[in-house]
This record gives structure tokens, C-alpha cells and sequence, in this order.
């Protein structure tokens, strides 16, 4: 008889995430529904422990800094590099 396979936190969090990302049918609902409030509880964790987080995945990444000047500037430093690539892709580049 084989044993069941263990399942991991992570694994519930993450599937459970999907199912409520999959369920919000535009993307204000989902920024609303799902990414709003999980980084909200981020940024109450990590305020209150004194993280400072830079975490880089496979096509996305998330900063917390703690410092809400500072979180303002990494924004605009983002917002321009993705205007310029969207400027290079409009000229063909």
C-alpha cells in the first residue's frame, strides 16, 4: 500500500491564491480581490518585523522597504523602465 503524498503549506496557499485569482474577471477585480489585500498582510508583517525584502521570481518582483518615500521612487524607477520598453516595442525595436 502506497502513502498518501504529503502536501505542503505552501502548496494550499498557492492553489488556493490561483482559485481566487482565476475567479476575478478583470484585472481591477483581481488587484482589488487578491493583490491588495496579500500585500497588505506583507506589508503588516513585514513593518512590524523590520524586513526590508527585494524577492526576484521567475518574471515578476516584489520589494517592501518599509520606507514609503522610498517605495514611492523604486514605482517610479519601475514605471519608467517599463514605459521605455514599451516605446522600444512601438518602434520595432
Amino acid at each position: 500500500m502506497s502513502r498518501p503524498s504529503k502536501r505542503k503549506p505552501a502548496d494550499d496557499l498557492r492553489r488556493l491564491l490561483l482559485d481566487r485569482m482565476e475567479a476575478c474577471p478583470t484585472a481591477e477585480a483581481l488587484n482589488d480581490r487578491v493583490i491588495l489585500p496579500f500585500i497588505q498582510a506583507l506589508e503588516d508583517v513585514c513593518g512590524a518585523r523590520g524586513y526590508v525584502l527585494n524577492i526576484y521570481g521567475e518574471q515578476a518582483n516584489l520589494t517592501f522597504t518599509g520606507d514609503e518615500d522610498v517605495a514611492e521612487e523604486i514605482y517610479a524607477l519601475i514605471e519608467n523602465y517599463l514605459d521605455s520598453r514599451a516605446g522600444e516595442s512601438a518602434d520595432g525595436e
